[in-house]
């Protein structure tokens, strides 16, 4: 091997990495946040996923090699000086990662509903960056790469399965566990020991990595990805003509960007009207699942929401502006009503609040929804 000093470019580069360490480790994490808003569009196109996949290949190689350097009595000075590189490369493998998670989640999510998972990745990132002590960073990075790897399943699955429900779910977490075990074999091929003095923070962090991804897709908490709600709106009517949907709306009160109005829009309705509930929901290319518009109207008496309507149609993924339907209510009573869009197994996709006023509306305007 050659001797460090043959190597004119490579030890000053090392060791100015070494020295700024800690702002480029930050730097790079916002970095791989830029990157992932900018670039990642559709959580189903090959560039995202080839790019997920190399954040994923990134991270768990710099996870051995740093182990490796840590564990080993004599580590080749080579690797020594890269120790700080390999930090970097973890930290922007994770950070992208993370980012990439909080972009795709964060526009699936119901943010009423879904805040404490995504709570969860917001603190990743951050403690990505504030643990970095070498034998909590062990245990911890362990714990973000497992954090990692099932999130990434869980969307990646339904997107080559073309299949969304609890069964897929499951086969999300088995093949995020089995991946990790494989991780822990090459720790403890190059680290048996360091691995030992880590084991019981590992398996901590991966059992409540488990448990709380489990409890939050049970408890209808995890966000529906790789659905997500494209746009949805309450009219008077809608009306299919070949690929066009044509709705009547009130003024100004038409499609909307759900959850942009805290009550949503007043609509009047004559005695014996109806009204319609659009969505437009994207979906991956090939997937093709259930969803469920739930009418409900707020029961002031009770304090409570009670389900008026409940209306199941499949929809088809692969269209940009997402598979659109609609459902419709007749003789909607007067008050406060909201309709939830859902997956088949509960998970919330989107919600449009609205009110009814018995009444004729005037000056209704046509939309022409694409």
């Amino acid at each position: 091997m050659r001797a460090l000093a043959e190597y004119p470019l490579v030890s000053p580069l090392l060791t100015t990495i070494k020295r700024y360490e800690r702002p480029l480790s930050a730097i790079s994490m916002v970095a791989g946040f830029i990157f992932d808003n900018y670039f990642f569009e559709r959580v189903d196109h090959p560039a995202t996923q080839i790019v997920l996949a190399a954040y994923l290949v990134v991270a768990i190689l710099s996870i051995v090699l740093i182990h490796f350097i840590e564990a080993d009595a004599e580590p080749p000075a080579l690797l020594v000086k890269a120790h700080p590189l390999f930090v970097v490369a973890t930290q922007f493998a994770l950070g992208g990662l993370w980012s990439a998670f909080l972009i795709f989640y964060g526009r699936s999510a119901l943010t009423v509903t879904s805040w404490p998972f995504l709570l969860v990745l917001a603190g990743m990132l951050i403690g990505n960056e504030v643990f970095r002590q070498y034998h909590s960073r062990l245990a911890f990075n362990c714990t973000l790469l497992f954090l990692a790897m099932f999130s990434y399943t869980i969307f990646m699955v339904p997107v080559f399965t073309g299949t969304m429900g609890r069964p897929t779910f499951v086969l999300s977490g088995v093949l995020a566990v089995g991946a990790f075990l494989l991780v822990l074999f090459m720790l403890r091929t190059v680290g048996r020991e360091r691995l030992l003095k880590a084991r019981r923070g590992i398996v901590l962090g991966a059992a409540g990595v488990l448990a709380s991804i489990n409890l939050f897709y049970f408890t209808n908490v995890l966000p529906p990805l790789p659905l997500a709600l494209s746009h949805a709106g309450v009219f008077h009517s809608v009306v299919k003509e070949g690929d066009v949907y044509r709705a009547v709306s009130e003024p100004l009160q038409g499609l909307m960007w759900y959850g942009l109005a805290m009550g949503g829009p007043e609509m009047h309705v004559q005695r014996g009207g109806s009204l319609a509930l659009y969505s437009a929901v994207f979906a991956p290319i090939q997937l093709r699942t259930n969803i469920v518009h739930i009418w409900q109207r707020y029961d002031e008496a009770a304090r409570l929401w009670r389900n008026e309507s409940t209306v199941r149609f499949r929809i088809v993924g692969g269209r940009d502006g997402g598979y659109r339907g609609y459902t419709t209510k007749s003789t909607p009573a007067a008050g406060r009503w909201r309709v939830n869009i859902e997956t088949s197994d509960g998970l919330l996709i989107g919600r449009v609040p609205f009110s009814v006023r018995l009444g004729s509306a005037e000056g209704r305007t046509m939309e022409i929804l694409k």
